[in-house]
Order: C-alpha cells, then structure tokens, then sequence
C-alpha cells in the first residue's frame, strides 16, 4: 500500500487489506485530528480491499462526524463497492458524488 498526501487528500495505492490498516488508519486519524478538517480517501487506485479495511474507513467515518467534520471515499472501484456491500457496510461510508456530465 502506498499514500500519498495531497493537503486534505490521502491518495492510496494497491492493496488496501489488513496488512495496510495501521499505516492508513494513522494517516486518516492524523488528518483528522491534526489538521482539523474533512478528509478525502481518494480510492481509485486500490485494486483490492477486504473486510478489515472496510471497517476501519466505516470507524473512521463515524471518528470524523464526532468530532465534526466528514471522511469522504472518492473513486472507489467497483471491486471495492462490491465488497462494501458484501460486508454490508456500504451505508457506512460516504462516497463521493460524481457531478453528472452535460
């Protein structure tokens, strides 16, 4: 796994799974805790997640709303919204909204 900081934007890349979790989860938190803002989770370059890393961005999600900013999933694949749906934990992430083209 590799990140990639871009202000508030962490850009991961590769394998996102269990291996990766704490390295993510400590950029995520200091993200949120540090700098005291929203954070974007730029996913579109994870070629596979699983269970474990879906909990902790769902754990994260819910860390950012309590402490009153938003964690925000951006370009996640399909693979990784067919997992989130699996794990059934899809409602708890917030994706991203893609502006529709003209």
């Amino acid at each position: 796994m590799d990140i990639v900081t871009d202000g508030d934007t962490l850009v991961l890349r590769g394998a996102f799974d269990v291996r990766s979790t704490w390295e993510v989860r400590a950029a995520i938190y200091e993200r949120i805790d540090d700098l005291d803002a929203d954070v974007v989770v730029d996913m579109s370059e994870v070629s596979t997640i699983d269970v474990t890393a879906l909990r902790l961005l769902a754990v994260a999600t819910r860390h950012a709303w309590l402490a009153g900013h938003h964690l925000t999933v951006r370009n996640p694949g399909p693979a990784v919204r067919r997992m989130a749906h699996l794990a059934r934990l899809a409602h708890a992430l917030e994706v991203e909204r893609a502006a529709a083209s003209a």
